[in-house]
Parts: structure tokens; C-alpha cells; sequence
């Protein structure tokens, strides 16, 4: 959410940011609503001090026997009681539409976001790794001899329809597997606190995160008014929804393992096949909250997190600065790191690591209180997937398969594998 306040003293630069989203200039829409807004606000403050001194004459006229001028006090006070009411019923309901119309707008970009209408203008900037060379024709994670046995999208469309899937056998011990080390990486080695948190939230939630009120066709809604969390995003940012902070508790840095669902509305024929892009599926999200003046550098510290975890598995990858036109609604800044999938022949999306700045908590009113002193500022979020699990089981089926149908599995996971080392061709850990 924006202060309308920064767009008061700076409605150009609001708008030039704007439209480097792609946007038409919204300040003067924005502005208007506010005077309006404004103007109420002091009409009912001023005639509120018109009747205060009205209701303390009445009393001095009657006291006097001046009966006329009793009742002209008497109806003037009736006259800006009823002035107060009309005013303030029009400047909340101003309030509110200004509101509304702030929800809707999104974050305003970085100075260094490059200027783009779509992922054609996003910006490489670095790769690890190098793609392993075969010898023969890769193949797409669900068409590998090894994999087919323990992914069953048959009888997933049978009990829920399109974009799920069954896993069994060795390929839901190794999705089990990549979970508990990601947790494991990101407690151990990065010093996240790991949390457990519900998958069904308010609408205030949501709303704090930005899912609402504009995306609300991405998410589900309960039939009694719950709604499923797209990611642990929702959750742990706004765990300090409405709470003022200590400084000195800052940065907060939290990791968490749950179940996630999205509608994918607009996806239609985008990955239909295989498990890239589903309805419900898993993914270890991690969350800072942070002073302002250290979100950029907790932004490279998260995305080097999320990085470790693929350099571990041996996945190549690439991270990409996305451009105005592709990235997120309440995102200043985004890094995608991007997988190799040879089944593809490209790399895919498999984090996406975002500073917000106070955008989300300005929104979901969460602040904290200075070291220094002074009263209390809004915090700095910011979020990024480390990693979404069954990119990553994809990731590491398809790099690891080899010509006989089989999986090789990365040697940091063998240990979260009784010692088994690859699939079989014919599906079983070995």
C-alpha cells in the first residue's frame, strides 16, 4: 500500500515510477479523492466549532429571556449537527474509496529494475554450473523409466481433476527428502528460525500480502470465508501484522515447510504436462523482516540462501533480475533463479526472491519502534521461495537420469535416504 502522503509531495515521481510498470499516471485520480476527502474532513471540523459555540450561547439567551435568539441558536445547533453527520459520512466513505483505489496499485519499482513489458526484458546475472552433457535424448521428469512408476497423474485427475498429481514409492521419499534438507540447510547453515504455520487465513491475511483484493481468482476460498494459502508468505509476514517490533529484535529471519494452492487462473495451457505447474504442491518459503535501510541487503543474503540449496543438489542454474513488466505486484525488486531442466532444453523458474520495502507492511500496519528513539516506523519485507519442492524433485530427476531409465540422486541427500544413492530404472531406491 502507498502513503497517499509521498504521493502528495511527489505526485511526478509517483507517476514516472508508475509508468514504468506500464502504467497510466494515477496521481491525479488519487489526489482528487484525497482534497475531496480532506476538504470534508475540515468542513466538519469547522462547523463542529460552529456548534460548540452555538450550544454554549443557548443557554446564555435563555437565561436572559432572549427567546428569538434561543431559537435561532437552538436550530443552528440542530443545522451543523446534522452538517457534521452528512460531512463525515462523505469523507469515510471517501476514505474508504481512496483506500480501495490505493489496494490496487502496485509496489514502484527500484532505480536499478531494468525497464521491460515481459521476461524479454529481464537482465541475467550470473550462472552456476554447467549443463551436463548426454549422450543421449533427455527426457521430460515424467517420462523417465524410473520416475513413472511413483508418479501417477491418473488417478490424481480421478479424484481431483487437472494439474495434480499421486507420488508414491521412491519419488515421494526423495520429495520428503529435499523438504527436510532444505529445512535443515536453512536452520543449520543460514540461521533461519523454522516455523509451522496454518494454510487457512483471513481475508485480512491475504490482503496484508497483497493477494487481495486484486488477485483474489488466484487463491481458494473456503465455503466460510477462509481462504488457502498460495505460500507461507502469507503467513509468517504477517505474523507481525498489527505488532510494533523492537529494533533491536531486527532482522527477523524465518523458514517454513507447508502445503500451498493456487487456481493458476490465466495458466490455461501453460505446462500441462508433468507436475511444473499444479494446484496444490510444497515449497519452503523464507521471510525477513527488516528495517528499511537493510532490505537490499538482505535481499542478496536471501537469494544467495535459496542459491546454496541448488549448488548442494549440483543444479545448474541462473539468477535473472526481473524487469518492471514481470515482476510481482507488491515486489521493489526481484531475483529469479531459474534451474536447467534438459527435459525442456531451458531453464525454469524455481525461486523468486523479492524485497517489498514497506509496501506489505504498511498494509498489514506492521512497525517497529527505533533503537534511537523517535515513534514507530513501518517495517521492510521481504520473501522468497527456498526452494518450491517439486521444482526441485523435477530438477533433480531430470538432471540426475541416466540412459537406462534410472536417477542418479545427489550426494547431499543420500543420508536423507538410509544411504540409497539413485532410482532404478524400474523405480526402486537403490
Amino acid at each position: 500500500m502507498h502513503d497517499i502522503r509521498m504521493i502528495r509531495e511527489n505526485p511526478a515521481a509517483f507517476d514516472a515510477a508508475l509508468s514504468r510498470r506500464g502504467l497510466a499516471p494515477l496521481s491525479p485520480a488519487l489526489l482528487a479523492l484525497d482534497e475531496s476527502r480532506r476538504a470534508k474532513i475540515l468542513a466538519a471540523e469547522t462547523a463542529q466549532a460552529e456548534q460548540n459555540r452555538a450550544s454554549k450561547e443557548v443557554g446564555a439567551a435563555k437565561a436572559r429571556g432572549d427567546d428569538a435568539e434561543f431559537e435561532r441558536l437552538r436550530a443552528l445547533v440542530a443545522e451543523k449537527k446534522a452538517e457534521i453527520a452528512r460531512l463525515t459520512l462523505e469523507a469515510d466513505a471517501e476514505d474508504r474509496a481512496l483506500k480501495d483505489q490505493l489496494a490496487t496499485v502496485p509496489n514502484l519499482p527500484l532505480a536499478e529494475v531494468p525497464e521491460g513489458a515481459d521476461e524479454d526484458g529481464n537482465v541475467e546475472i550470473r550462472r552456476w554450473g554447467e549443463p551436463r552433457a548426454l549422450s543421449f535424448a533427455p527426457r521430460e521428469h515424467f517420462d523417465i523409466p524410473g520416475v513413472k512408476p511413483g508418479m501417477d497423474f491418473e488417478t490424481a485427475a480421478k479424484l481431483s481433476g487437472a494439474r495434480f498429481v499421486v507420488l508414491k514409492g521412491a519419488v515421494i521419499r526423495l520429495h520428503r527428502a529435499l523438504a527436510q534438507f532444505m529445512l535443515d540447510t536453512h536452520v543449520e547453515e543460514h540461521g533461519l528460525t523454522e516455523v509451522w504455520t496454518p494454510v487457512l487465513v483471513k481475508s485480512e491475511a491475504m490482503f496484508g500480502t497483497n493477494q487481495l483484493p486484486k488477485f483474489a481468482e488466484d487463491s481458494y476460498q473456503t465455503t466460510n470465508g477462509w481462504w488457502l494459502i498460495p505460500t507461507s508468505e502469507v503467513t509468517l509476514t504477517n505474523s507481525a501484522a498489527g505488532e510494533i517490533l523492537d529494533e533491536r529484535a531486527l532482522p527477523v529471519r524465518m523458514t517454513a515447510h507447508t502445503q500451498c494452492f493456487r487456481s493458476e487462473a490465466g495458466s490455461a495451457g501453460k505446462d500441462t504436462t508433468g507436475m511444473l505447474r499444479q494446484h496444490q504442491f510444497e515449497k519452503v518459503e523464507m521471510v525477513t523482516l527488516c528495517t528499511p535501510e537493510t532490505a537490499l541487503a538482505e535481499h542478496e543474503r536471501m537469494t544467495a540462501q535459496a542459491e546454496a540449496i541448488l549448488q548442494k543438489l549440483g543444479l545448474p542454474y541462473r539468477v535473472v533480475l526481473l524487469c518492471t513488466g514481470d515482476m510481482g505486484f507488491g515486489a521493489q525488486k526481484t531475483h529469479d533463479l531459474e534451474v536447467w531442466l534438459p527435459g525442456q532444453n531451458r531453464y525454469r523458474e524455481i525461486s523468486s526472491v523479492s524485497t517489498c520495502g514497506q509496501f506489505q507492511a504498511r498494509r498489514m500496519n506492521a512497525r517497529y519502534r527505533p533503537e534511537g528513539g523517535g515513534k514507530p516506523e513501518f517495517l521492510a519485507t521481504l520473501n522468497g521461495s527456498g526452494l518450491a519442492v517439486g521444482r526441485t524433485l523435477i530438477a533433480v530427476l531430470e538432471n540426475g537420469q541416466q540412459e537406462d531409465g534410472s536417477v542418479e540422486i545427489p550426494a547431499a541427500l543420500h543420508g536423507y535416504l538410509g544411504g540409497k544413492t539413485r532410482i532404478s530404472s524400474d523405480g526402486a531406491l537403490v
